[in-house]
This record gives C-alpha cells, sequence and structure tokens, in this order.
C-alpha cells in the first residue's frame, strides 16, 4: 500500500495491537533462520475476526503469509471475517485464492478508503 504513511502511523497502529491483544485477540509472528521477522497474523478467535495480516516485502512471494493465515484458521476453526482496502490487489487475490468471498463493501473510518468485508467458513 504505497500510499499509505507507515512511520505516521506506527504510534496509533502500536496503540491499536495493545487495545486488540487486551481485549483477547492474538498474534502470531513468523520468523527466518536469522530470527528475521517475517511477518505477522493477528486475529481474535472469540469473534473470528482477523484484524492484521502483514509480510516483509522481502518475504513476499514466499509462502509466509499463508503459514500465518494457516494458523489464524486452525485456531479459529469456525472460519475467519476480515476487512480489506478494494484497492489493494494483491491482498484481494490472495484472500480470494485462500477461499474467502466478498460479503459486503464498507469504509475503513480512519483511511476513509472504501473496503470489502471477507469472510471464509470453517475448515474443510
Amino acid at each position: 500500500m504505497p500510499d499509505i504513511d507507515f512511520a505516521a502511523r506506527r504510534p496509533w497502529f502500536l496503540d491499536h495491537l495493545r487495545a486488540l491483544e487486551a481485549a483477547g485477540a492474538i498474534t502470531i509472528c513468523a520468523f527466518d533462520d536469522f530470527n528475521r521477522l517475517l511477518g505477522f497474523v493477528t486475529f481474535d478467535p472469540a469473534t473470528a475476526y482477523l484484524d492484521q495480516l502483514a509480510v516483509a516485502p522481502e518475504a513476499k512471494g514466499t509462502g509466509a503469509a499463508q503459514l500465518l493465515l494457516n494458523e489464524a484458521r486452525r485456531l479459529s476453526p469456525n472460519g475467519l471475517v476480515l476487512d480489506v482496502n478494494q484497492d489493494n490487489a494483491r491482498a484481494l487475490a490472495f484472500y480470494e485464492r485462500e477461499g474467502f468471498a466478498k460479503t459486503a463493501e464498507g469504509v475503513n473510518p480512519r483511511s476513509g478508503l472504501k473496503t470489502w468485508r471477507l469472510r471464509r467458513l470453517g475448515n474443510p
């Protein structure tokens, strides 16, 4: 998402993750053999809401996102729900390959960008 200033969002993002975890969400990180962070997923197994799935630029296309998503699916066996920016074509293609379907349109309250609500039912 080149239009998002991630450095400027950092304080908000850290507070957001803390609040999610205080409410019961889980964050799982993936590391390489040199203990470098490849990515993370944050989701709430009680609500099945996947709030964050991110991988480092150098980890894109390596399967790290799929491994993180699979772990979230394992810990949330009744399915997952998430919101994704409509202009994030790479993420949309990934989630559709992973069996997610669009269920509603929305707007991100922070950025004002249009979003899709995606849902994937429980594990087969």
